[in-house]
């Protein structure tokens, strides 16, 4: 196989038993071992917490040592993580292996970006979208198969917690013995230069005006998602719609993100990343505002389908927008950069709209997130301007 085709597996696995560990068992884990709403929520952010702080630095090392070493780094962590949920007895706990279980996704997507990027350089967009489409598969797969385990042993949940983090151990596991396949990095950038050099590189990327706005746009993407995600299901049960209904608006989503996301990365290589990443901002922000006008099943479903879509729109061509403006050795600090902006993005977006719900309504709360995203469009498009 390709290096390329080993990485999508690796991340395929990775991302499975990424997932599986948090959706649907986390919350209920959690609240098993004594946690209030307080504390699930707690649980729950640390992972995304880890990305916001250990992305940079990621990519940054990724750069002076090299992809491989550090995607070895990261399924390590993907394959031990799992067995130590066997071990919780209380929610401190919990919270300790969550945070070290964060590292592996903090390190893995940015740095397996860069890795692309070195890969490719003309179907860059198309290859990217491969990726993520691998890693969403995962993702959708995971919480099928979590909820089936739990299931299965409902009657004594100790036992189904258990089976379903040795399910997730495997998965890591087997994403690590695909990580040792990947191939050693043929150059690695700044092993030989001094530690001041590397930090003077990552912040001729932070300074990099169009690099910040490509992230700005992708973490209000993901500022929308997390509000969409989070507070779409209780909006629908609100509005009298089934529990089946709910979960079909969020499938729906995923899998129109999964196979748009290549066919949207390809087209950016051909026709331009800055128009298609504004009109899909654009598209994004009318169909999230689209959830404040309606409230009954088939409309909430085609406006899912068509965030989805708007999300495979922008997503697939910001990262390969980002590695187009960065300078090859910069890479992997430019993904981490983008990596933790997105983080960010997804944390916060649950965090103030829900802020706002509880204080203006759910539709309210969505007319702010299409707002962000209008406005992140805006700055976009105005620093593209400026750049011509």
């Amino acid at each position: 196989m390709t290096p390329f085709a080993i990485l999508c597996i690796t991340g395929f696995l990775a991302i499975f038993s990424s997932t599986i560990s948090k959706s649907p068992a986390l919350p209920l884990f959690a609240q098993h071992l004594g946690a209030g709403p307080a504390g699930i929520g707690m649980v729950a952010a640390l992972s995304a917490f880890t990305g916001i702080v250990a992305s940079v630095p990621a990519g940054m090392l990724s750069d002076r040592w090299g992809r491989k070493r550090m995607l070895m780094i990261a399924s390590v962590v993907f394959a031990s993580a799992p067995f130590l949920y066997l071990f919780i007895t209380n929610i401190w706990q919990l919270a300790l292996v969550r945070f070290y279980h964060g590292f592996a996704t903090a390190l893995f997507i940015p740095v397996s970006m860069a890795l692309i990027s070195d890969l490719f350089q003309k179907e860059r967009g198309e290859h990217m979208g491969w990726f993520s489409a691998a890693t969403l598969l995962g993702r959708f797969l995971a919480p099928a198969a979590g909820g089936a385990l739990l299931g299965a042993f409902a009657t004594a949940p100790v036992l189904g917690f258990r089976t379903v983090y040795l399910v997730c151990g495997l998965g890591g596991a087997a994403a690590f013995f695909y990580a040792l396949r990947i191939p050693p990095d043929s150059r690695v950038f700044g092993h030989h230069r001094p530690w001041h050099e590397t930090f003077v590189a990552f912040r001729s990327v932070l300074a990099n005006r169009s690099i910040m706005a490509t992230a700005f746009v992708e973490a209000a993407v993901l500022f929308a998602y997390g509000t969409f995600e989070t507070f779409l299901p209780v909006y629908a049960h609100e509005q009298q719609i089934s529990a089946y209904g709910i979960g079909i608006f969020l499938s729906s989503q995923v899998v129109v993100l999964a196979l748009t996301k290549p066919l949207m990365g390809k087209f950016s290589d051909r026709h331009g990343r800055r128009p298609q990443i504004i009109v899909g901002a654009m598209l994004g922000g009318c169909a999230v505002a689209g959830l404040a006008l309606f409230a009954t099943f088939l409309p909430l479903l085609v406006i899912s389908i068509l965030f989805g879509f708007s999300l495979a729109v922008v997503t697939s061509a910001t990262a390969a927008y980002i590695a187009d403006l960065s300078k090859r050795e910069t890479y992997g600090s430019a993904m981490g950069v983008l990596g933790s902006v997105m983080d960010i993005g997804h944390t916060t977006g649950p965090v103030i709209s829900g802020v706002t719900a509880m204080h203006f309504g759910y539709p309210k709360a969505f007319l702010s997130a299409s707002l962000v995203l209008g406005i992140s469009a805006l700055i976009f498009s105005l620093s593209a301007r400026r750049k011509n």
